[in-house]
């Protein structure tokens, strides 16, 4: 990646992040990058290639997390509980504002369009990923579980941004907890 195409994919996340993707407009991002119109659009041929680019940005650091979680080799229950911890940490950080594809399917509902088309793939392999993890955990049914651990986040990075994150994610870790012994109640 050209340094000029990681300064305006940086400025751009920053920016859509923070205000939304609706209201920052490619003149602001060029002007905060700094680059030239030429640049940008070398870079980008049109706003709409920025925002994909920006959510494949954020899915990819996701997908990073997922395997941080699964490094060492830890017991399914415990790469599950990893994952739940790192959406945590990101509700807590500074700045947190929501779930970027979240905010991006509300900015953008029509699935026809290439950025609620990203937002639909990010979330089919955070699905499919959440359920295989619930797969290697014996005796949980893993489809209606990682259903709920999705279901269980979209409303904790909702709420996440609206009041005290540490409740929310207390409130949401205890979930987490809940479809992992969910087992033994059901088979015990």
């Amino acid at each position: 990646m050209s340094e000029a195409r990681s300064r305006l994919l940086q400025t751009a996340s920053r920016l859509f992040y923070a205000e939304g993707l609706h209201s920052v407009g490619v003149d602001r991002i060029i002007a905060s990058a700094p680059v030239t119109r030429a640049t940008f659009y070398r870079h980008f041929p049109s706003k709409d290639d920025l925002l994909v680019a920006y959510l494949t940005q954020a899915d990819e650091a996701i997908r990073a997390q997922v395997a941080a979680a699964r490094a060492d080799d830890p017991t399914p229950d415990d790469v599950i509980r990893a994952v739940a911890r790192s959406i945590t940490d990101t509700i807590r950080s500074k700045g947190f504002r929501g779930c970027a594809f979240l905010n991006a399917a509300a900015e953008y509902p029509d699935p026809k369009h290439p950025v609620h088309r990203a937002v639909l793939e990010h979330r089919d392999w955070f699905l499919t990923t959440v359920t295989e993890l619930f797969a290697a955990a014996e005796e949980i049914d893993p489809g209606p579980a990682a259903r709920h651990f999705v279901m269980l986040r979209d409303g904790a990075m909702t709420a996440g941004c609206l009041t005290d994150p540490e409740p929310v994610c207390d409130t949401f870790l205890r979930g987490v907890e809940g479809l992992l012994s969910y087992r033994s109640h059901r088979n015990g």
